[in-house]
């Protein structure tokens, strides 16, 4: 059956971003090997994750810039293949410092990924239908999410931590390929035009309200991502292999939350992301309250309160980061504006290696879990911004239909 070129950006765009985590979830899942293998302690694996970041954070603002320009098919292909050649050089790794720098441009050659696939979905979603079809796109970084942390846990019980790295970077490139040939794209603008629309984009207060929204979010979501299998190991006691599955309940909860909001942005709320946004936030900061209660008190009780906390994160992260990026930055400069939202959420997420590492060591994991509601309060107020500016449009909308 022929897919149209709708169908086929959808599925390819869909492919694309959750096969990214293939080669980004395996150091997660690898830190308890690494530790033993190459003697580390936390401060050392938190490192790794802030060089990747802090290259993911800077990759970010120059993709996003990037894929207005050299369009999303290029951006994500070429992309998509050299950060996987860089995690398979990962394998050989004799010893810290190679796995650092080379995950650290993985890092950087990552960041081509969301800008560029948001991009390529602008031009084929009307405003009114971006929360929906975003929030059920948005799945593939939770779906992606959940099988590079089941695979990467399985590799490294039954081949070892090195077969976590090289294996996942074969099916990453192989994606990549099917980019650069089947992926379609419409006409850009003329360059005039395109700088014009994204030196008037980063002018816009409501980029910065939801970039430094984002940058609450991110930090909480990358901590967990990074770090969760390590606590449930070492804090709770779970085996490596128990710990790694567990902990994919994050994920699975984040699907329901961000297909959830996004219906609610274009239904209920009429394209209001930034109302949906706080809404998600402030429940966010009730879960975590809810997880320091009920963590440790066994493995279904975590596993739910984790999934609550999964459900409340990807919700407002979602409609953030794309349906709301694309609401601003329109066809012309989607990219820039995701990148640029991306980006400050990056900057964030560059934290909380050393954040999490100095937090948990110094005053244990449940600090670390108050810490996060803070946070996730403080996200909600980043978007009051936002959220009024949105309520004056609709405001204005209203008065100018009232008069014809």
């Amino acid at each position: 059956m022929k897919l149209s070129p709708r169908a086929r950006v959808l599925l390819l765009t869909w492919l694309s971003y959750a096969s990214y985590y293939l080669c980004r979830k395996n150091v997660s899942v690898s830190k308890t090997a690494l530790q033993d293998v190459f003697h580390l302690g936390t401060d050392a694996l938190g490192l790794i994750d802030t060089g990747y970041l802090a290259a993911y954070a800077i990759g970010q603002f120059t993709m996003g810039f990037l894929g207005d320009w050299l369009g999303p098919r290029r951006l994500v292909g070429v992309g998509m293949i050299t950060a996987a050649t860089l995690c398979a050089a990962c394998a050989g790794a004799p010893g810290f410092w190679f796995i650092a720098v080379l995950f650290a441009l993985n890092g950087f050659f990552q960041a081509s990924g969301w800008p560029g696939n948001v991009k390529a979905l602008t031009p084929w979603l009307e405003p009114a239908e971006r929360g929906r079809v975003m929030g059920l796109w948005s799945t593939c970084y939770q779906v992606g999410g959940v099988l590079a942390g089941g695979l990467a846990g399985w590799l490294v019980r039954v081949n070892g931590w090195r077969s976590a790295f090289w294996i996942p970077a074969i099916a990453v490139a192989a994606v990549g390929a099917a980019v650069l040939l089947f992926l379609p794209e419409r006409d850009a603008p003329a360059p005039a035009r395109r700088s014009a629309v994204q030196r008037e984009l980063l002018m816009m207060p409501a980029l910065w309200s939801l970039g430094l929204g984002y940058f609450c979010l991110k930090l909480i979501r990358y901590s967990l991502l990074f770090w969760l299998p390590f606590y449930l190991e070492r804090a709770l006691h779970y085996g490596q292999e128990h710990a790694s599955w567990q902990s994919l309940a994050f994920e699975l909860g984040g699907t329901v939350g961000a297909v959830s909001v996004g219906f609610l942005s274009d239904g209920l709320l009429r394209g209001k992301r930034a109302g949906a946004g706080i809404g998600g936030c402030v429940a966010l900061a009730f879960a975590f309250g809810i997880y320091v209660k009920v963590g440790h008190l066994g493995a279904w009780p975590n596993f739910l309160a984790l999934a609550l906390v999964g459900a409340c994160l990807f919700g407002p992260d979602s409609i953030i980061s794309a349906a709301a990026a694309q609401d601003l930055g329109g066809a012309e400069a989607a990219s820039t504006a995701a990148g640029f939202i991306n980006g400050l959420g990056s900057v964030g997420a560059v934290l909380q290696g050393a954040l999490t590492a100095w937090v948990s060591r110094r005053y244990g994991w449940d600090a670390l879990f108050t810490i996060f509601l803070v946070l996730s309060a403080l996200a909600a107020v980043a978007l009051i911004p936002m959220w009024l500016r949105e309520r004056t449009r609709a405001a204005q909308g209203l008065a100018s239909s009232g008069s014809v």
